[in-house]
C-alpha cells in the first residue's frame, strides 16, 4: 500500500514528579493535574486515591500500589516522503505492584485515552457541519479515519510487541442517555447497566472496533463506560480490572465530581447530570473549562499539521484499508 503508516511509542512515568513534555497534549487529564503551584500535591493526592481504591476493590489492606506510565504514540508515513512524526494518541499503561512480595503485575493499557484527531473531529468537524446545515448534524464519515488509524495501531507490530492484551478505555457515562440495571453483577466490575440508545461517543468508539458495557463497581456511586475488544469479563483478571477502575474512577471523581462523587448513588434507572448539586469535591485542582477550550486549539492544530497537509495520502490509505468494523 502506498503511503503506508508506521507507529512509534515512547513512555513517561506518571508519578508525583511528573511534568508534561513540550509535545504532550495539554488537554490530557494527567497533564492538567501536573500544572501550577500545587502540581506535586495534586499528583500525590490523585495517586493516593488510586491506591486506596485499588485495595478497596481487592479487599486488601494497603497491599497493592498502582504504577502508571504515559504511553505516547507517534505516526509517520513509511514511504519517507515526510520524516515528520505526528503525535496521535496518549494513554496510560497500568501496572499493579504487590508491596508484600515485590511482584509487579501487568495491568491494562488504555486509561485516559486522548487523541489530537478526536479533538479535530469533535471540535472542528462537528461545529463546521452544524454551521453548514443550520442544525446539529453528524457527517456520514464522521470518525472513519480516526477509527481506521486506531485499529491499524492495535494490529501494528509497535503495539503487539509492547502490550500483551487489547486496551480497555474507561470513560464517563453520557449525560444525554438513561441507564438501566441489567441484573448482571461482576465481583470487581460490579453492577451492570445498559443505555437506552447508543450515544455519539458509543458510535465513535464502534468505528475504532470497540464495543461498550457499563458497570458500577462496589463502593462507586455511578457506572463507568468500558470500551473494549474481545470479552471484557473473560480476557482480563480481577486484579487487572481493579487497576483500571481505581485509576479512571479517580480521574472521574476529580473532573466530574457531580457524577462520580455524588452523595446519592445511581439507582435502578440512572440519568447522569453535571447539574447535580449534592456532591463532594476532591480538593484536587482541575480546570475543566480550560480543557474544553484547549480541545478546540488542539483540534485546529491537528487540522493544520496533519489532516490538511496529508489529506491526499490519508484518503488513499483509508480507501485501501478495507472494512473497519469487526
Amino acid at each position: 500500500m502506498t503511503n503506508d503508516i508506521t507507529f512509534s511509542i515512547t513512555t513517561t512515568r506518571f508519578d508525583e514528579d511528573y511534568a508534561p513534555a513540550e509535545n504532550s497534549r495539554v488537554t490530557t487529564n494527567f497533564a492538567n493535574l501536573a500544572r501550577g503551584e500545587g502540581r506535586r500535591q495534586n499528583l500525590r493526592n490523585a495517586l493516593s486515591m488510586m491506591d486506596r481504591r485499588l485495595n478497596e476493590l481487592l479487599s486488601a489492606d494497603a497491599r497493592y500500589r498502582v504504577e502508571l506510565d504515559i504511553v505516547s504514540v507517534q505516526l509517520a508515513f513509511a514511504d519517507g516522503a515526510d520524516d515528520e512524526e505526528f503525535p496521535v494518541i496518549e494513554v496510560l499503561d497500568v501496572h499493579i505492584v504487590d508491596t508484600e512480595t515485590g511482584e509487579r503485575h501487568q495491568g491494562i493499557v488504555g486509561n485516559n485515552f486522548s487523541s489530537y484527531l478526536r479533538d479535530y473531529d469533535f471540535s472542528v468537524v462537528l461545529p463546521a457541519a452544524k454551521a453548514a446545515a443550520g442544525a446539529f448534524t453528524v457527517p456520514d464519515d464522521f470518525g472513519d479515519l480516526h477509527g481506521k488509524l486506531f485499529q491499524y495501531f492495535l494490529d501494528s507490530s509497535a503495539y503487539r510487541e509492547r502490550f500483551p492484551s487489547s486496551p480497555v478505555i474507561c470513560i464517563s457515562v453520557s449525560t444525554s442517555r438513561t441507564y438501566h440495571r441489567t441484573g448482571v453483577v461482576h465481583p470487581v466490575l460490579g453492577v451492570e447497566y445498559e443505555q437506552d440508545a447508543f450515544s455519539l461517543t458509543d458510535e465513535y468508539f464502534a468505528k475504532m472496533g470497540l464495543q461498550v458495557r457499563y458497570f458500577m463497581p462496589r463502593g462507586s456511586v455511578a457506572p463507568l463506560a468500558f470500551y473494549f475488544r474481545g470479552d471484557l469479563l473473560a480476557d482480563y483478571t480481577d486484579l487487572q480490572l481493579a487497576g483500571t477502575i481505581a485509576t479512571m474512577e479517580t480521574f472521574q471523581k476529580i473532573y466530574r465530581p457531580e457524577i462520580y462523587n455524588a452523595v446519592i448513588p445511581a439507582g435502578e434507572v440512572y440519568c447522569p447530570t453535571l447539574d447535580q448539586p449534592d456532591f463532594v469535591r476532591t480538593g484536587i485542582d482541575y480546570d475543566r473549562e480550560e480543557r474544553s477550550q484547549l480541545a478546540v486549539v488542539q483540534g485546529r492544530y491537528a487540522e493544520e499539521h496533519f489532516v490538511k497537509p496529508h489529506r491526499a495520502a490519508l484518503d488513499a490509505w483509508a480507501a485501501n484499508f478495507g472494512a473497519v468494523l469487526r
